[in-house]
């Protein structure tokens, strides 16, 4: 692998190396902690996995981490699952983002853009008080530590200012983008029993209205444990009856309240894409995300009060929440709420120049649409701040590297790309951006600090310049505390550590490069991944199969070599059926509406039927491994197939599109 690329694509100059928060950091840790005086990141991250818990003391003292009480140690126990960190801590997590408020009251703390690509600001200080005075009123409602708090709603201030005041008592955070039907919504939120729902009447996409107050109305029937519901008018329309107004909740000049809770407290729920089931509900620490966080933006993306931070995202990914983290460092974040490519496909540029973004990401199937359509960003806007390109979602091609890189470069920017892998799992990146690191066309520059990742073949043995199973060997604080609903954690032991007993199995294929660089394949598993957002093939099982024409159906998520993504459905249909336009519409809207927009098939491609194992379950992954030119014999053990006739179509299938 490291000789595909003998030279790298870009090196840091020896100002941005001296410059670096990690520079900084590891001179800093050399002196206090004992890391080696051994200049350069590769000493620096050996030490960090080989001295974990001295590795996290530094980083808490680094970034001043406020205990209002302190730990006994930094782990109290290092088993995966269950690993302890910090005992005895206390601290709050808003208290942590809002601390910029203190020294740069009226600097933007945000910076809000619409379709109309006009940013907004939201200043430190108004933050902080919208902040306190919501934090105020969901006390008043009874909300306490522990009680779950919840969003259907876009990426706008107001679910920032929600999130944190929920945090600021103790509450759980947990939020749904509303282009998401209400089956999908009522999937992940009937599981944690919210007693408070923040929702919009609608948002606005593609130029276009969306109204959802239908969904909203579904929604509060459906959840018997609310006991309010706040109305956020954002196409003008009136609160619906017995809902709350934001204005008023937010109106009052009440100081924050942050109340101090048990490093582990949960501080939020994300949901993984629901493959097998129910979307599973990961509860994520207050402690154990900031610290994570700060790591993370503060040493690896290099982010600080000076900087802009901006990313493509909705509040139905963990993106969301690790753009608001940016909080944490001072820095600015931008909140985009609209289409990704309106009015045009150079949308996105568009925002990044408008905001001064100094840090902008994005997903790879982005950046390979700005090629196709001849998107030319730094020639057409001013992009003089941005000293990074993030990408993430999927793995960016090589041709995206190298398209970033000659566009920036003609107009003789120096253009740091960063292309990171991680997961809703662990709210954070095992692999990515570091600022003093060169960086190889099509490869993550490294493994994250602290971060043990590895590559492992099926026994179990770790494996340089070859592909293998991505695991991570070591317990990191942003690590599931557990799942909702699971009580005797077998759910989640088995959704990352079934496979090697005590080593996180993520489910990615990937390389470590014998010079220490990530190569990230794809998904080991069957989960679809649309523009970022994941769902589970069971969602679209769900929906799909209500039809009456439809008698069993199996989705299929695919990474191209151009970094395009192609998702078939595949339909077996009902005696007499025929796969007409009518149907073809009705299959694509029952998706579209239900479920997600983003999640509408690229192709539904009738089947003589659906293979199963010899225990009744559909077969993903084989079939994909068929689709993306895999032999059959290396694709599936044929006894565990309950029909090996079938596979013969997806193999053929295969064999036409090649």
């Amino acid at each position: 692998m490291p000789t595909v690329n003998p030279e790298p694509l870009w090196r840091p100059d020896p100002q941005r190396i001296a410059k670096a928060q990690v520079t900084r950091f590891h001179t800093w840790a050399a002196e206090h902690h004992g890391a080696p005086a051994e200049r350069g990141y590769p000493a620096l991250h050996r030490w960090s996995v080989d001295e974990l818990e001295t590795f996290w003391k530094a980083v808490t003292e680094w970034f001043d981490v406020r205990f209002s009480t302190p730990y006994a140690r930094v782990l109290g126990d290092r088993t995966m699952p269950g690993a302890e960190w910090f005992p005895g801590a206390t601290l709050n997590y808003a208290e942590h983002a809002l601390r910029a408020a203190a020294t740069r009251p009226d600097e933007p703390a945000l910076l809000y853009v619409d379709e109309s690509h006009e940013p907004r600001p939201v200043t430190w200080s108004e933050l902080r008080r919208q902040v306190g005075a919501l934090a105020a009123e969901l006390r008043a409602l009874g909300v306490r530590p522990g009680d779950r708090v919840s969003g259907y709603l876009p990426n706008i201030p107001q679910a920032v200012v929600a999130l944190l005041a929920t945090a600021a008592v103790g509450g759980v955070w947990t939020s749904c983008a509303p282009d998401f039907g209400a089956r999908s919504v009522l999937d992940r939120f009937q599981q944690v029993e919210p007693v408070v729902l923040f929702t919009v009447d609608g948002y606005r996409y593609g130029g276009k209205e969306h109204d959802r107050r239908d969904v909203v109305a579904e929604l509060r029937r459906e959840l018997p444990t609310l006991r309010a519901v706040v109305h956020i008018p954002l196409l003008g329309t009136e609160a619906p009856e017995g809902a709350l107004e934001w204005s008023a909740l937010t109106a009052s000049n009440e100081e924050p309240v942050f109340e101090q809770v048990p490093f582990a407290h949960p501080l939020w729920v994300l949901y993984s894409s629901g493959t097998t089931g129910l979307p599973k509900a990961i509860v994520q620490s207050q402690g154990g995300i900031l610290v994570e966080h700060l790591k993370q933006l503060g040493l690896h993306c290099d982010l600080g009060p000076e900087d802009r931070f901006f990313w493509y995202t909705s509040t139905g990914w963990m993106m969301w929440n690790f753009l608001v983290s940016g909080l944490l460092t001072g820095t600015t974040i931008v909140l985009y709420d609209g289409s990704p490519g309106y009015p045009d496909t150079g949308a996105q540029w568009r925002v990044a120049e408008r905001t001064g973004a100094t840090l902008y990401g994005t997903s790879a199937a982005y950046v390979m649409a700005c090629r196709k359509a001849e998107v030319h960003p730094a020639r057409d806007f001013d992009l003089s701040r941005v000293q990074c390109v993030a990408t993430t979602g999927s793995p960016l091609p090589p041709d995206g590297f190298r398209w970033l890189h000659d566009e920036f470069a003609s107009s003789g920017a120096d253009l740091w790309i960063a292309s990171v892998s991680g997961g809703t799992d662990v709210c954070s990146c095992f692999a990515g951006a570091v600022p003093t690191l060169p960086v190889y066309t099509g490869e993550l520059q490294a493994p994250g600090l602290g971060t043990d990742l590895q590559s492992w073949d099926p026994s179990g043995h770790p494996l340089i310049d070859e592909v293998g199973e991505l695991v991570v060997t070591n317990p990191m604080p942003s690590m599931p505390v557990h799942f909702w609903n699971d009580p005797d954690g077998s759910r989640y032991r088995g959704s990352y550590f079934d496979t090697y007993p005590g080593v996180w199995r993520h489910g990615d294929w990937i390389t470590v490069t014998s010079r220490g660089s990530v190569v990230i394949h794809g998904r080991s598993d069957s989960t679809l991944n649309r523009q970022g957002v994941r769902m589970g093939s069971a969602d679209i099982y769900e929906v799909v199969e209500r039809l009456p024409e439809i008698k069993e159906s199996l989705v299929i998520g695919i990474e191209q070599p151009d970094g395009g993504y192609w998702m078939p459905l595949f339909v077996h249909l009902a005696p007499g059926t025929v796969l007409d336009d009518a149907l073809l519409d009705r299959i694509k809207r029952a998706i579209r509406e239900q479920l997600s927009p983003r999640h509408v098939p690229d192709e539904v491609i009738q089947v003589p039927g659906v293979p199963h194992t010899l225990t009744g379950k559909r077969i993903e992954v084989p079939v994909k491994r068929l689709l993306q030119g895999t032999p059959l014999e290396k694709a599936v053990n044929p006894g565990s197939i309950d029909n090996l006739e079938l596979l013969h179509f997806y193999e053929e299938l295969a064999r036409k599109r090649a």
